[in-house]
C-alpha cells in the first residue's frame, strides 16, 4: 500500500510553526554560547603576575626567598621553617584541622594555602595583614607558631657569609641583611608560586572533551542554581571579600580585626584552586571533604544577623547534583599535587649511607612505574630513584632486613636509596603501590 501523502495546504500551514521553532531553538543555543563564553572571559587567567612598585620580584629576591622559606633559623628554637606548615605537596598547607603550637594546643585557625597570592588584597583568614612583605613576619614572630623574633633572626643570617652574599645579590642597593629585606625576599618568592593549568583551564580554551558531562553539570551548578560564583569569582575563584557563611564557632574573624560587630563570623573567601589536597576545609578545619562542604551549604548554614547576604537563602540540592557540583569543583585541582618550579629539587639518602659516586645506576618513575623494572647491585652500592614524573611518589621498602621509607619525593626530587647486605628486596611507591621494583643485592666482590 503507498503511504498516504499529506495534504499539500497542511505542509503549507505547518512551514511557519516549524520555523518559530526553530528560530526559538537557534536563539536558545545562541543564548547559551553567549553565556558560556562570558564565563570563560570571566574564568581566564591573567597574563601576567602582578607585584608592587616598592618590591620588584627579581631572580635573585626569588632564590634568596626560596632559601628562606625553608630555613629553620627564622624560628625561635631553629626547628621550624615556613615549609614546615606549608607543605608543598599538600598545597602548602599541612593536612590536619588546626595544626597544635609551641604549647601543645590547637592554633586557633587553619594554615591557609599559598597558591596565587600574588593577586591577593588582603592576607591571613581575617585579613589584618595589607600585603604580602607585611604578612611574612606574621607566623614567624607568632609566640605559638614559629615563636622568633625578626630582627635576631637578620642577625644570625648576617653572620652566614654565604646568606650574606645572597643578601648583598638581592638588594645590591642597600646589601646588608635586614628585616624588611627578610619580609621582601619571602614576599617575593611566594608570589612565584603560581598554580598550573588544569582540566578546567583546558576546558576554558576549547577542549570540550576535558570535562565529562558530569562536570560540565557541575558547572552549571557552580554559576547558577548553587550560586557558588557569587563570592568564588575570577580565575581564582575568590572575591577576596570576607563573608559570615554560617559556621558554627566563636570566633569573629574579620569583626574582631576591624573592631565592628557588623563582620562578626565573616572570613576571607579561599582560593577553590589545587583545593583538592588541601582538606579539611574552612578556617577552623571543621569540614574534611567537598562533600561535607556542599552539605554544608546545603543544610548545615547557622543563622544569624551577620550572615552574608551573598549566600543563597534557601539551597535545594538533590543528592546527583551535589555529585556534580563535587565533580566540577575537583577540575580546579591538578591531577597530583603540583611542585613550583621555584622550589629545589630535593636529595633524600636512604639506608647505607651512599653518594652519587657509588650510586650502581639509576631508576626513574615516569608514567607510574620503575624503569627498569628490575635490577642488580652489589652490597654497600646505591641506588638513585629519580622522578621524572609529574606526580608525587615515595620509596618504600617494607623488610625488617632494610626498612626504608621516603618522605614525599616531588617531581625532579631524587632518593639515593644504599643496600648494606646481599639478598632480594622488594621496593614500591607508597602513594602508587602498582609500582614494583625487584632489586638483587649480591655479597660484595
Amino acid at each position: 500500500m503507498r503511504p498516504r501523502s499529506v495534504p499539500g495546504r497542511l505542509v503549507l500551514a505547518l512551514l511557519p510553526v516549524a520555523a518559530v521553532l526553530s528560530a526559538g531553538a537557534l536563539a536558545r543555543r545562541a543564548a547559551a554560547d553567549d553565556a558560556l563564553a562570558a564565563w570563560r572571559a570571566a574564568f581566564a587567567r591573567p597574563a601576567a603576575i602582578p607585584a608592587p612598585a616598592s618590591n620588584p620580584v627579581t631572580p635573585q629576591k626569588v632564590d634568596l626567598g626560596r632559601a628562606l622559606f625553608t630555613d629553620t633559623r627564622l624560628s625561635g628554637d631553629g626547628t621550624m621553617a615556613c615549609v614546615t606548615c606549608h607543605d608543598p605537596a599538600l598545597s602548602f598547607s599541612d593536612g590536619v584541622a588546626r595544626r597544635r603550637g609551641h604549647d601543645g594546643e590547637p592554633l586557633p585557625r587553619r594554615t591557609p594555602s599559598l597558591w596565587n597570592l600574588a593577586w591577593g588584597l588582603t592576607f591571613f583568614w581575617d585579613g589584618r595583614a595589607p600585603s604580602l612583605e607585611a604578612q611574612a613576619s606574621g607566623p614567624i614572630e607568632n609566640r605559638r607558631e614559629m615563636g622568633g623574633d625578626i630582627a635576631k633572626a637578620a642577625a644570625r643570617l648576617a653572620a652566614d657569609p654565604a646568606m650574606a652574599a645572597r643578601f648583598a645579590a638581592a638588594f645590591p642597593d642597600d646589601p646588608r641583611v635586614t628585616e624588611d629585606h627578610i619580609r621582601a625576599a619571602l614576599a617575593s618568592f611566594e608570589r612565584t608560586l603560581v598554580s598550573p593549568k588544569t582540566r578546567f583551564d583546558r576546558w576554558l580554551g576549547g577542549d570540550e572533551a576535558t570535562l565529562d558531562a558530569e562536570e560540565r553539570s557541575g558547572f552549571g551548578l557552580f554559576v547558577g542554581k548553587a550560586g557558588c560564583v557569587a563570592c568564588h569569582k575570577g580565575w581564582r575563584f575568590t572575591d577576596e571579600a570576607f563573608h559570615d557563611i554560617g559556621l558554627a564557632g566563636a570566633d569573629r574573624g574579620r569583626g574582631a580585626a576591624l573592631k565592628l560587630a557588623a563582620a562578626d563570623h565573616a572570613f576571607k573567601t579561599p582560593s577553590l584552586r589545587e583545593r583538592v589536597w588541601t582538606a579539611p576545609y574552612m578556617h577552623d578545619g571543621s569540614l574534611a571533604s567537598l562533600e561535607a562542604v556542599v552539605a554544608h551549604y546545603a543544610e548545615g548554614v547557622v543563622r544569624r544577623p551577620t550572615l552574608s547576604a551573598d549566600l543563597k537563602a534557601r539551597l535545594d540540592l538533590s543528592p546527583e547534583e551535589r555529585g556534580q557540583l563535587v565533580a566540577f569543583l575537583a577540575t580546579l585541582s591538578s591531577d597530583d599535587p603540583p611542585r613550583p618550579t621555584a622550589l629545589p629539587a630535593r636529595v633524600q639518602t636512604l639506608g647505607a649511607p651512599a653518594g652519587p659516586a657509588v650510586a650502581a645506576s639509576e631508576v626513574r618513575q615516569k608514567g607510574r612505574r620503575f624503569s627498569p623494572g628490575s635490577v642488580v647491585v652489589a652490597a654497600g652500592q646505591a641506588l638513585r630513584f629519580f622522578n621524572d614524573d609529574t606526580r608525587t611518589h615515595n620509596i618504600r621498602v617494607d623488610d625488617p632486613r632494610l626498612p626504608a621509607f621516603s618522605e614525599a619525593q616531588e617531581p625532579g626530587d631524587t632518593v639515593m636509596l644504599g643496600f648494606p647486605a646481599a639478598g632480594e628486596f622488594a621496593v614500591t611507591c607508597g602513594i602508587h603501590p602498582e609500582m614494583r621494583l625487584a632489586v638483587t643485592v649480591r655479597p660484595r666482590p
